[in-house]
This record gives C-alpha cells, sequence and structure tokens, in this order.
C-alpha cells in the first residue's frame, strides 16, 4: 500500500485546530502510519477518540484518515470507530447515513460480528427519527444471527439489547422493556455509564416494574446498583414505591402516591397499581405465616389488603391464575389454603420475619423429638 500524500497534510492541518492535550496523538498518527504499523496505530486512534475533547474532531479523523487505511485493522474496531464518531453528527439522519454506509461496507459473511453492530447502531438512529417499522425488521434480522454466534462480544450484545429495550420502551411494551433493560445493563460497566444515563435507566426500569402486568417479582432490580442512582434526586419516591410493593406495603404506597402527579403514566394506571400492590400485599400475607398455617380466612386478607370483603375471593382468583400462589379456595368457609408462595427478594424485616419463624419452627422440632422420646421410654419401662 502506498502512503497517501494527503494524510500528512491533513494530520499538520488538524493538529493546528485540536487543543493542545490532543495534538501530540497527531505526531503519533503520523509516525505509525507511515511505517505501517497498524495494530498501535488502532491501538493509538482508540486512545485518541475515548479523550472526550476530541467529539468535535472524529468525523473528520474518521473520513479523511481512519477510513484511508480501514482494512488494515479488525472490522469490529473499524465499526466502533465508526459509531464513536456518528454519536458527534448532530442531525440524526445524517448520522444514520453515515452509519448506513459502514453497515453496508461490513455486511460481509466474515465481518458478521462487526454488521450487527453497525445495523444495530444505525437502528438506534432510526429509533431517534421514529422508524419503527425498519428498527423491528433489523431487530429480528440480528436477532437471528447472533442467536447462529458460537460466541459474541458483550459490546455487541450490549447494543442489540440497548436498541431492543428502547424500542420496546416506545412501544410501551413494559414486561419486554424490563427484560432487555437489565440484560443490557449485565453487559457493560456501569460505572462506564455517565450518572445521567443511570438515572434514567433505574427510572425507565422502575416504571416499567410497576406497570408491567406480568411482572410481580422485583427482585433483580432491588438488588442493582443503578437503583442507587435515584437516591438523593427527586426521583428517590421510585424506588421506595418498588421497595413498598415489594413488601406489599399498602400503608407506604398510599403515602408515596401523591407523587403519581409527577408521573402521569402512573397517575392513569393508578387502578392497576392498586390491583398490583393488593396481589402482592396477599403474598406477604401468605409468606408471614408459617407453612402449617396458611389457611388463611377472607376476613384476614380483607384487613391486610384494605379490601372490601366481598372483592377478596376475586383477588385470590387472580393470584392463583398469575401463579403468585398456589392452593385452593373454601368458598363455603371463606378460606383460602395456600402450599406454594411464589419466591421473590427479601427485605430486611422480612428475612427477620423468616429467621423468627424458622426459630420458632425449629424450638416445635426439639419439642416433638422430647415428646417422642419420653414416649419411647415409657413403653420400653
Amino acid at each position: 500500500m502506498e502512503i497517501d500524500s494527503d494524510i500528512p497534510h491533513f494530520l499538520a492541518t488538524q493538529k493546528r485546530q485540536v487543543p493542545a492535550t490532543l495534538q501530540n496523538y497527531y505526531n503519533t498518527f503520523e509516525d505509525l502510519y507511515e511505517r505501517k504499523l497498524w495494530h498501535q496505530l488502532t491501538l493509538a486512534v482508540q486512545e485518541f477518540l475515548s479523550k472526550p475533547e476530541s467529539g468535535p474532531f472524529q468525523v473528520d479523523l474518521y473520513n479523511n484518515f481512519i477510513s484511508d487505511w480501514e482494512s488494515k485493522m479488525s472490522q469490529l474496531k473499524l465499526v466502533t470507530f465508526g459509531v464513536s464518531a456518528s454519536k458527534q453528527i448532530p442531525d440524526h439522519t445524517q448520522a444514520r447515513e453515515f452509519l448506513k454506509t459502514l453497515t453496508e461496507k461490513v455486511n460481509k459473511d466474515e465481518t458478521r460480528d462487526a454488521y450487527v453492530l453497525a445495523k444495530m447502531e444505525q437502528s438506534h438512529f432510526g429509533l431517534l427519527l421514529g422508524d419503527l417499522d425498519s428498527t423491528k425488521k433489523d431487530l429480528e434480522e440480528c436477532s437471528k444471527l447472533l442467536d447462529s454466534f458460537d460466541s459474541v462480544d458483550p459490546h455487541i450484545n450490549a447494543s442489540y439489547l440497548r436498541v431492543s429495550a428502547d424500542f420496546y420502551k416506545i412501544k410501551a411494551e413494559y414486561a419486554k422493556y424490563y427484560k432487555n433493560a437489565l440484560l443490557y445493563l449485565a453487559c457493560v460497566n456501569i460505572d462506564d455509564l455517565s450518572q445521567a444515563e443511570k438515572a434514567s435507566r433505574a427510572n425507565d426500569l422502575a416504571l416499567s416494574a410497576l406497570l408491567g402486568d406480568s411482572i410481580y417479582n422485583f427482585g433483580e432490580l432491588l438488588m442493582h446498583p443503578v437503583l442507587e442512582s435515584l437516591v438523593g434526586t427527586e426521583r428517590e419516591w421510585l424506588k421506595n414505591l418498588l421497595f413498598a410493593f415489594n413488601s406489599g406495603d399498602i400503608g407506604k404506597f398510599e403515602a408515596l402516591s401523591p407523587h403519581f402527579t409527577q408521573e402521569n403514566i402512573l397517575q392513569s394506571n393508578i387502578d392497576a397499581l392498586r390491583q398490583k400492590i393488593c396481589l402482592m400485599s396477599l403474598t406477604e400475607t401468605v409468606f408471614k405465616r408459617s407453612f402449617d398455617n396458611r389457611s388463611i380466612p377472607f376476613v384476614t386478607i380483607s384487613s391486610e389488603t384494605k379490601l372490601p370483603l366481598e372483592e377478596v375471593e376475586i383477588l385470590v382468583m387472580k393470584a392463583l391464575s398469575l401463579g403468585l400462589i398456589k392452593g385452593t379456595i373454601d368458598q363455603v368457609d371463606s378460606v383460602v389454603r395456600v402450599n406454594w408462595v411464589q419466591p421473590r427478594v427479601l427485605d430486611r424485616n422480612q428475612i427477620k420475619g423468616m429467621q423468627d419463624r424458622l426459630g420458632a419452627w425449629n424450638e416445635n422440632v426439639k419439642a416433638t423429638a422430647l415428646t417422642m422420646e419420653a414416649e419411647a421410654l415409657d413403653i420400653y419401662a
């Protein structure tokens, strides 16, 4: 490969325009380029692009320098550089077209991983432009490709899951958003995310957990460090609300409900939220009881859930249909007999309650053993 004589001129021109903290990179670029040390040059460019102050210069660097020796580097790395540059383009349509060209370039059998990353980042801008149909097609295509790979770079998985989550957020499919957003966070180092992004993800995850009609176990979210990004902010009440739901604390739910005026989507779904907190209160009522004391009168459930007595049976039937509990309803005696309750993450008070019940169970076992031993002695006396 012949060295392009325009490259030194471009690098010298750019060097005069960048901040002093970046100028030495251009000396390095020219030196490594002339010596054809492509691996070292790739690493130098990667370091340069990681500098926040490099943002305004990334597109020119990509178009006038990186693209000149793009065949000499990993195509996945090339796409990573292109994605970084695309984020500096303020016009979403232009950014999408920029990545579309790159996507077509790596649309080859031997660079399918790079293709998926480019396609997903292109779809990211498609979402910003409101193009849901093409995004759906891209997600379906890339899902099949990812399934065919023996192994996947976490960076590629993270891109796919992030776009998937954002797609389902727009579609208001809360359970699917919740699943994909949590998987996305599992693929990235949360410390690499900005405080604003962490708070935004925590906010959206909290809302999806509350509104998802199939989500009754918040355990993974409650334990996730991203939730801490809400602490000390005006949205901290959302974290407290999640814990209220997890423990079935209707009193706390009612105390926090005035905050719903800050979030229209919660205010408009207040009836569904009340039913959900009642269901979780029911499971908490079951959980608090020892295994041999799970025949629960409707009147007790009414007291715990704050529901009228005539609505209790409907609530129990709903819990049974959702698989939150297993058991039978005795309509004659107005009792539900529960033999299983859905496992979930426990807070400290719930753990303390379980510890007390285990202690009581242990004492009962000891008492039974002593009784049997005494009876045995009487028999053989």
